[in-house]
Formats: C-alpha cells, sequence, structure tokens
C-alpha cells in the first residue's frame, strides 16, 4: 500500500507521542504538528478508514499493526538520514528538516546505501 507524505508525518508522530506519553489524541498530534484540530480530525478519518490507526470512544489513537510497520519504516528512515546527514556536517537544525523531506522521497536501495554508510561511519567511530 502506498502511503503519502503527509499521512507518513501523521503516522511518524502517533508513534513518537505513544512513545513518549503512553496515549495520543487528535489535540495531542495538532499541538505538536501546529494544525489546527479539524484539519487532525480530517486527516485521522483517513488513517482510520486506511486501516492505519483505531480510535476508541474516548478519543485515543492506537496503530493498527500495518500503521505500525510504516510509522517504524518513516522513523528508521528519519533517524537514519539524520543522522547521516549530521555525520556529513549539516547542522542538527538543517538534518532535522531535510530528513524530514527526504524521507519520503527515497528509493529502497538509496535508503539501503545510506543506512550501510551511516553504520560504517559508526563502527569506524567505536574504533
Amino acid at each position: 500500500m502506498q502511503i503519502r507524505a503527509s499521512a507518513e508525518d501523521y503516522l511518524e508522530r502517533i508513534l513518537l507521542l505513544w512513545q513518549k506519553n503512553g496515549t495520543v489524541r487528535s489535540i495531542d498530534i495538532a499541538n505538536e504538528m501546529g494544525f489546527s484540530k479539524p484539519s487532525v480530525s480530517v486527516a485521522m478519518k483517513k488513517l482510520r478508514e486506511g486501516g492505519l490507526i483505531r480510535m476508541d470512544a474516548d478519543g485515543f489513537i492506537a496503530l493498527t499493526e500495518e500503521g505500525a510497520q510504516a510509522a517504524g519504516q518513516v522513523y528508521e528512515r528519519h533517524s537514519t538520514l539524520f543522522e547521516w546527514l549530521v555525520n556529513i556536517g549539516v547542522s542538527e537544525k538543517n538534518a532535522a528538516a531535510d530528513a524530514c523531506r527526504m524521507e519520503h522521497i527515497l528509493c529502497a536501495e538509496t535508503f539501503e546505501m545510506i543506512k550501510r554508510q551511516v553504520k560504517t561511519l559508526e563502527e569506524k567511530k567505536d574504533r
């Protein structure tokens, strides 16, 4: 299933908020991402209809298995790209912004090569 970049951003944010707080509600997402509550509600409806999240009667959001997998992949891409960019000398501020954009557009092969390079750099640091 192809997931749009905006949906990936929401899934990643849900994952991070759940890891941080143990619970996630639409208002938490709106506050974190700087979006209006109605915009987040529309996005959550689409994610729910796509089978990527569940929402209980109290408004608490949980990732489905498919949603958790997608969120984990996006987070891995973001983290790896951020680390790679910082390692090559990009400021953390710019690395964070660029990783956010890049995580959505790289093909699997390119990402795997970057991941290998990050691993090699880490191994060199540990020696």
